[in-house]
C-alpha cells in the first residue's frame, strides 16, 4: 500500500490543525511544533480510538480524523511535559 503525493500533504494538514488545537487547549505553539505534535498525535489518537472501539458517529471522515489527531496530540502534549 503506498501514498500518494495527496495523501501525504492531507495527512500534514490533519496533523498541523490537530497540533495547532491541541495547542490552543493546552497551550505550547510553533509550526513545527504544532506539526510534530499533530501527526505523532494523529497515529496515537488513531490508535486508542480503535482500540477502545470508540465511535464518533460522525459522517464527514475528515472531521473524525482531526478529532482523533486532536486528542491524540494533546495526549502528546500532556505526556512530553511530564517527561521533560
Amino acid at each position: 500500500m503506498s501514498i500518494t503525493a495527496e495523501g501525504w500533504i492531507v495527512f500534514l494538514l490533519i496533523g498541523l490543525v490537530a497540533g495547532f488545537l491541541a495547542s490552543l487547549i493546552v497551550g505550547g505553539g510553533g509550526l513545527i511544533g504544532c506539526l510534530v505534535s499533530g501527526v505523532i498525535g494523529a497515529f496515537v489518537g488513531g490508535f486508542l480510538f480503535r482500540y477502545f472501539g470508540i465511535s464518533l458517529g460522525i459522517e464527514n471522515a475528515l472531521v473524525v480524523e482531526i478529532i482523533h489527531a486532536t486528542v491524540g496530540a494533546i495526549i502528546v502534549v500532556l505526556l512530553a511535559r511530564l517527561i521533560v
